[in-house]
């Protein structure tokens, strides 16, 4: 793909035949919005969602699906040099326009208003991307629409790289539609192998429609005067009244903890602070035998318990999905032997073999609900028969993520074939010890 050119909305473009008349089109897939059952749009500005996803509106309303907006903000620089109209009557005047617009293809769905500053999502970014996940849940059943990494306009790809996040964090299904690409790209320049496209009723088409037209502010001259012209002229509206919608489908991305990794090398503070030092004494207490022939620890972070669980190990494998979390405990653990860290992705990716002691510690609520699943079954395949899994986690929400403590506890709980057989719980920590039979030792051994 090629990087963006400078671009202007009043500028020629790629006129709407060049798109049109690629044969390209002929092969792509169907969108497919079977086993769906809410859809999530998230637009950058009021006016995207009517452009690039009014007719997956229209549709998911077809086929009564719940629905939910997402506006991050109310486009109050649309017309900076406006004399009739000040930011905040643009911002009313837009917001109302988006409502109209949302009754046109999907009347009854919900609205969420973040009321970030026109220009500035991308500062605010991760905000951006927790909220969508506290919106989304497990988004298992859930299609999430953003506008396009690569659109062009910074506003847009914040948007859609927050949606990538809160896609991964989720397990929502992510599509991202094109706005402003349509107008500086090339058929030459399309990513094919990922765009697949959702075939429109005559029905959704004209919702979108009608959609599209009540953003009049952007459709229409706000006056005869110098400073409110149109925006979108009809050259350019002409690439969104096809007979079908176009999204890009590729994999969602989360690089929170590589790149909180990368800013500081002791993130979590745990080589300054009792609160750490203490919970990792913790742990090491509830571990029920004196040594362990073969231990994993999942999500050893800088590796600072991992320093700890070579005292009770005789072998260790300490694993982590960030390479900067990597490179620090292979620093910080180079004097021991008999300890591996490595690069594991998990729970898609998992270390061969059996370990008679795995411990989850303040890492299983930053997976998603199915890599959650996912580790539990990994955990239970290959723990020893006599073996023991320990889970240490702080209690209180972790904002931005869905699963928490208890839910972390539930999963590795819920058939029983692990039961518990002993916890400790403050205030602020949980730690419990787990194994198929009675592994704690007698007060006479």
């Amino acid at each position: 793909m090629v990087s963006r050119p400078d671009f202007t909305h009043d500028g020629t473009g790629t006129a709407p035949e060049a798109w049109s008349t690629d044969g390209r089109w002929d092969d792509r897939p169907a969108l497919v919005l079977d086993g769906v059952r809410r859809v999530v749009v998230v637009a950058a500005h009021p006016d995207d969602e009517s452009l690039g996803a009014g007719g997956l509106l229209a549709t998911a309303h077809e086929r009564g699906l719940e629905i939910d907006l997402v506006l991050l903000t109310a486009g109050e620089l649309s017309h900076p040099r406006s004399p009739t109209h000040s930011r905040a009557q643009l911002a009313q005047r837009r917001l109302g326009e988006a409502k109209d617009a949302l009754g046109a293809v999907a009347p009854g769905a919900a609205v969420t208003m973040l009321a970030l500053g026109d220009g500035t999502v991308a500062d605010s970014e991760a905000a951006v991307a927790a909220r969508l996940v506290d919106l989304i849940g497990d988004g298992e059943l859930t299609l999430l629409a953003a506008p396009w990494r690569h659109d062009g306009h910074p506003d847009h790809e914040a948007a859609g790289r927050a949606a990538a996040t809160a896609a991964r964090r989720t397990d929502a299904a992510l599509v991202e539609y094109p706005v402003w690409w349509w107008h500086w790209g090339t058929p030459g320049d399309a990513p094919w192998a990922a765009i697949r496209r959702l075939q429109l009723s005559e029905r959704a088409r004209a919702c979108k429609h009608l959609a599209i037209a009540a953003h009049t502010s952007q459709v229409e001259s706000l006056s005869n005067e110098p400073g409110d012209e149109v925006l979108l002229h009809p050259g350019f509206l002409a690439h969104f009244h096809g007979s079908a919608e176009v999204y890009v489908v590729d994999a969602p991305s989360d690089t929170a903890l590589e790149d909180l990794h990368r800013s500081d090398p002791d993130p979590w503070g745990v080589d300054d602070r009792w609160y750490e030092s203490r919970k990792r004494d913790l742990t090491l207490a509830a571990l029920p035998r004196p040594s362990y022939a073969r231990g994993l620890e999942v999500g050893c972070s800088t590796g600072a318990l991992a320093e700890r669980l070579v005292e009770r190990c005789l072998d260790l494998l300490a694993v982590d999905s960030s390479p900067a979390a990597v490179e620090a405990a292979r620093r910080r653990l180079a004097d021991h032997a008999h300890v591996r860290v490595d690069l594991v992705q998990v729970p898609d990716e998992w270390p061969p073999g059996a370990f008679d002691l795995v411990v989850v510690s303040e890492v299983a609520y930053f997976l998603s609900p199915r890599e959650l699943r996912d580790l539990v079954e990994r955990v239970e395949t290959s723990l020893a028969p006599d073996g023991v899994v320990v889970l240490c986690h702080w209690r209180h929400r972790v904002e931005g993520w869905v699963p928490d403590a208890r839910a972390v506890r539930g999963a590795f709980t819920a058939d029983a074939r692990l039961p518990v057989q002993a916890t400790y719980r403050d205030r602020d920590v949980e730690i419990v010890v787990l194994a198929r039979t009675d592994v704690l030792p007698r007060p006479t051994s």
